[in-house]
């Protein structure tokens, strides 16, 4: 059975791709960019050019697929992905069996038309990526040693990006996960200042959060390339966070047979990353 894996050099995607490869699945990676694919995924795996914002490039990597990995959101700035309902009624067509669909905020077009269906679909809803530190932070730690954020008691149930892979590449290879919507969090719901402390005592050494105003905050949102409607977004997650975000759950043990990661975990596995 050979996988399209939508998304193979992303977040998430790159641990689903890799945890395939290990499984000894045949793996076709789906990019933008070949050279940057072939420098950063396993060796084996089959590189196909093509854009999710342009369906129709997708049909030749759709060829001889059975199972596939689809994400609903980028993590770039003003991405908007509303082309899945075409890319799922392509895959289909293709003869695609299986899709399991890496789902943003909420559900949306995407979700609707794979439910309409004549595949088997499995939906991932991650809470808020522990990997998302590394993007908001990992700079002004690596350069000055301190976090500038809002709002720092907001509380995040964050999930390890490896889990979440873990999960989907389950779902991709077994059985049992037809019709099956995945909420996933990590172990423990934790305020901003708490990930950061565990950050400095990953790195051994302190890292002061120097906590931003409303107006500050979106002001650094609009100079890292986010549009209004984003702004207005993550100021409200930080504000008033659906229960979702920070209630803890045990999918994932109940779907992989073991805990989910801690934060600790993660910000240990990934320390050199915010040393300079």
């Amino acid at each position: 059975m050979t996988i399209l894996v939508i998304g193979a050099t992303g977040t998430v995607g790159q641990h689903v791709t890799e945890l395939l490869v290990q499984r000894g699945s045949s793996v076709r990676a789906l990019t933008r960019n070949p050279e940057r694919a072939k420098a950063k995924l396993p060796e084996g795996v089959q590189i196909a050019a093509g854009d999710l914002m342009k369906p129709e490039t997708l049909k030749e990597a759709l060829q001889g697929i059975e199972a596939m990995f689809l994400i609903i959101s980028s993590d770039e700035p003003n991405a908007d992905l509303n082309t899945d309902p075409q890319v799922v009624a392509l895959a289909e067509a293709a003869g695609v069996k299986r899709v399991v669909v890496l789902v943003g905020y909420e559900e949306g077009p995407a979700e609707e038309t794979l439910r309409a269906s004549g595949m088997q679909w499995t939906l991932v809803k991650p809470a808020e990526f522990m990997a998302n530190v590394l993007a908001d932070w990992g700079e002004t730690i690596r350069t000055e040693g301190v976090v500038r954020e809002f709002y720092g008691d907001a509380l995040s149930a964050r999930v390890h990006e490896s889990d979440i892979a873990a999960v989907a590449v389950e779902a991709l290879l077994g059985e049992g996960h037809h019709s099956r919507s995945y909420p996933l969090t990590g172990p423990e719901a934790l305020t901003r200042r708490e990930v950061v402390n565990a950050i400095a005592t990953a790195v051994g050494k302190d890292i002061p959060f120097i906590e931003l105003s409303e107006e500050e905050a979106r002001q650094q949102w609009r100079d890292q390339g986010y549009d209004e409607e984003s702004v207005d977004f993550f100021v409200q997650m930080a504000k008033n966070p659906p229960e979702a975000g920070y209630t803890v759950l045990t999918t994932i043990e109940q779907v992989l047979g073991r805990p989910a990661r801690t934060f600790a975990e993660w910000a240990d596995e990934h320390k050199r990353m915010f040393l300079s």
